[in-house]
Formats: structure tokens, sequence, C-alpha cells
């Protein structure tokens, strides 16, 4: 019955989409729902979605940030106040022209962001320099009507945390920007145990109505980026917008600083692809729901005993933090569980048998390499937690190696085209800055900038055009 199973999921290597699809339905992270483009995300997705949050609100807590919430609907004159940031968002904006049976005078916009709405109420709130900085973080919803979507990585109705910040100067808005950036990259590399790298955005790639977008770029199996996330140093553009002004202590009258800042749902997206196998998920364990899956195996008159000690396993571990779930369902086998919790990616799991109860010893089996570990009843706090530390780093390691093995350089147009169609993955070229260059790579490739590198480029010339290159960038295709 585990056979079988198992085999019901598409190989990885043959099918990569069809297997990814299959991996969130067939561990119940998330479904479709009967709404073109929308999600449901299941109670074993959501809360992976929950400990990702717990983790990064940590963080923002200790710099100070604070969580507040904002209307879900924008009235269209406050989205038409920035020009550049409209523009960017009309083909993606879903509108509310009736409520009820009253037909609005001005549409709502249903949030794709929430610049505009933020800004008007900080206009309200500050006076003086005395009011900031504001640093403000919401988790929310947000809709993007999109044409093609797959699930968590990209939907028309997705879950994220949106921070907007306000400054009295421009230097502190931007150390807010790179410490966002820095935090993201901790809560990505850290928990979720996918490297990244960081760096700004090119023009034509940035936040609509920013003056310059950072993001975190991540490496998939199958040789695509995927952005896991995104600060704005948004200048002074939504101030002016929305006149937030305050009075300095020199008696002037200036615009705030501001930034905005985000991670989603899709992070999500990322580990199922970075980690899974061909068994299913494997979840890095600070995020895990259950970081340790015990099983209890038993026949006949030996069940009431391995139940008993299964459950006084699992108490064992719980004071000491992990997260236990016994399985003690009689009704599958042990094999058929040993499958379906390697579906789910639990990080570890316990095997206690009649055998176990007499050697006083239980069977630890690691979801990233199998190994199977065993230690005595009164180690298993400390064994178990060193364990997960070390699946943890494993999982971490193998995605990073993947990486750079998959990290090219080329300063051939021809070269980088053979990269691009063979291989994928990431290519760092010597481009001049130009949006014309940057639009060509994209025309015959489909690859664009991810991030610019802090590399000096020294005398290496465009990979387009041959004129001298002003930056070194890290193309690929993407999500």
């Amino acid at each position: 019955m585990a056979e079988e199973f198992v085999t019901e999921i598409t190989k990885k290597s043959e099918d990569f989409s069809e297997w990814y699809v299959q991996i969130v339905r067939r561990a119940e992270l998330a479904d479709y729902s009967p709404l073109k483009g929308c999600m449901v995300i299941r109670p074993y997705g959501f809360t992976i979605w929950e400990n990702i949050q717990d983790a990064l609100n940590r963080r923002l807590k200790e710099t100070g940030h604070v969580n507040a919430y904002f209307p879900l609907f924008i009235p269209e004159s406050f989205l038409a106040r920035e020009a550049e940031h409209v523009k960017g968002f009309a083909p993606q904006v879903a509108w509310v022209t009736q409520g009820g049976d009253e037909i609005l005078e001005e549409r709502w916009a249903v949030r794709p962001t929430s610049e505009a709405i933020i800004g008007y109420m900080y206009a309200k709130w500050v006076r003086s320099w005395r009011d900031l900085p504001i640093l403000i973080n919401q988790w929310c919803n947000i809709v993007r009507w999109e044409k093609v979507t797959r699930l968590f990585l990209r939907t028309t109705e997705f879950l994220w945390q949106e921070g907007h910040t306000l400054h009295r100067v421009h230097e502190e808005a931007l150390e807010e920007v790179l410490r966002i950036l820095e935090i993201y990259r901790d809560l990505v590399e850290n928990d979720l145990a996918i490297p990244v790298i960081t760096g700004k955005k090119s023009p034509s790639e940035k936040f609509a109505g920013a003056l310059d977008t950072y993001a975190l770029e991540a490496l998939m199996p199958d040789g695509k980026a995927l952005q896991c996330g995104t600060s704005h140093d948004l200048g002074q553009n939504f101030s002016r917008a929305f006149e937030i002004s305050f009075l300095d202590s020199d008696g002037e009258q200036k615009y705030a600083w501001s930034t905005s800042w985000g991670v989603s749902t899709r992070l999500i997206g990322g580990l199922i692809m970075v980690h899974g196998d061909d068994s299913g998920l494997i979840i890095p364990p600070k995020i895990a729901p259950h970081q340790v899956v015990i099983v209890p195996i038993f026949y006949g008159e030996e069940q009431r005993a391995v139940i008993a000690k299964a459950h006084e396993l699992k108490e064992m571990l719980q004071k000491s933090g992990i997260r236990v779930k016994v399985d003690d369902r009689d009704e599958y086998t042990p094999g058929w569980k040993f499958s379906e919790w390697e579906l789910r990616g639990v990080p570890l799991r316990l095997e206690i048998g009649p055998r176990d109860l007499a050697s006083g010893e239980a069977v630890l089996v690691r979801r990233d390499s199998r190994e199977k570990v065993k230690t005595s009843w009164n180690a298993l706090p400390q064994r178990t937690s060193e364990l997960l530390e070390s699946v943890q780093r494993s999982l971490f390691e193998r995605a990073k190696n993947y990486r750079e093995a998959n990290t090219r350089t080329s300063e051939s147009f021809e070269e980088f085209k053979n990269i691009i169609e063979e291989k994928r993955g990431f290519i760092l070229s010597p481009w001049c800055g130009s949006t014309s260059c940057e639009d060509e790579i994209k025309a015959q490739t489909t690859a664009t900038i991810r991030c610019l590198s802090e590399e000096e480029p020294g005398d290496k010339k465009c990979l387009v055009c041959g004129q001298k290159a002003r930056h070194l960038a890290y193309f690929a295709k993407s999500y």
C-alpha cells in the first residue's frame, strides 16, 4: 500500500510543473477554489504560513516595528495621485463599481498594494519631526488580476505582509530599506533554508513609483529564479502625492521620506520547489507544522502499551519545545503512515514498537537523507534537537551547492543565449545600463535582470552593445 501511495506522484525530474501541483494538493497545502485564479489554503499549508509569520513578526518587532491594519478598498482618486504607481498597477486592479443596489460615484480598487491608502492616513497623523519615524507593518490579503496563475506562486488573491515607514531624512529611509532586506535574507536563509542573492533591481524592474527597489532572488530546481521579497526606497514620491509633510526642528516644512516592503505566501511555493523530492515535501524544521511524527508499530495486544509510550515520548519532546504529532490511527499500516508523512515533509519520524519498549530505545529517521538513528529514551530530547538542527543545515547547504553549481558568468551574448537555453540558472554578465540592451536580452531569451551585483564591472564590455559596462547583473528566466 505504501508503494502505491508514493508512485501516484509524478517524478520531479520528468515533469516539474505537474510534480509541483501534485505535491501542493496531495500534501494538503492548498486547493483550487471555484473562483478562477484563487486558491484555498488548507490548514497544513496555513500552519506553515503562520510559522513564517511568527518568525518574521519576531524580527520586525525586535527592530521597533508595530502591526496595524488598513482598508481593503482604495478610492480610485487615491491611486491616481501617484502617476507612475497607478500606471504600473492599472492592468492588475480589480474594481468595485456597485455596493448593494447603489452605483458608486467613484470606483473602489480592491487593494493591489496599500501605499495610496496608507499615504492618505499618514498625512493626517504627521505634523512634526517628533512624529517620525513611523514603522508600521500589516498582514493582509492582496488582489491582482493575474492572467496565468499557479498555486502559491502567482494567484489572483494572496496573503502577504507589507511594511510602510516614514522618515525624517533620506539616509534614515535607505537604512530602513537595507535593514529590511537583511531581515528578509535572514528569514529566508535561516528559517526556510533557501539561499538567496540580494541586490538592487534595474530601473525597468523596480516597483512602480519607487526611487529604487532591492530584492531577494532564489534559484529553483528548474533553473528559474523566484523573487522572494522586495524592499522599496520610495523617496518623497508618495509624500508629495499625499502631502505628507512635517515641521522640522529648524522651523521648515518638509516632505517625509518613505519606504515599503513585503514578502508573501509565494515563499511556500519556493520551499516546496527547492526542498521537495519524488516522495513529496521536505519542510525545514524551523517552520514545519510538525517537527517530529511518532509512528507506533503494534499488533494485537501490544497496541495499548506501544501507544501509551508514544504519547509519553511526545510529552517529553514537547517539554523541550519540539512540535510533535503521534499518528496512532489503527486503520492504516505503519508503511502507509511512513509514506504519508514523507509526502507531508515532516523532518523526523520516530518509530517505536514492542522491541523498542524492551530495549528502551527509539528509532529516528531523517526525512532529508532517510538515515536511521537509534537513541535511548533518556537522550531523546537532546538527540532530536541535534538532528533537527542538522536537517536544517543540510537542506540549506544542499540548496546552496545547487545554486553555486548553476551560477555562471558570460561576456558573450551568443554564449549567454546557449546557457539560458540549455542550462538556465543565474548568469552574471556585464551590462551598460541601457533599457534597450536589457530589452534586447529579454526579447531574445526571455531572461531578465534579477538584481545588480555590488561587484564592479571593471573594464568589461556590455553583453549586447559592446560599450563599457556600468554594472554586473544577475540574469535568469523567472516565475
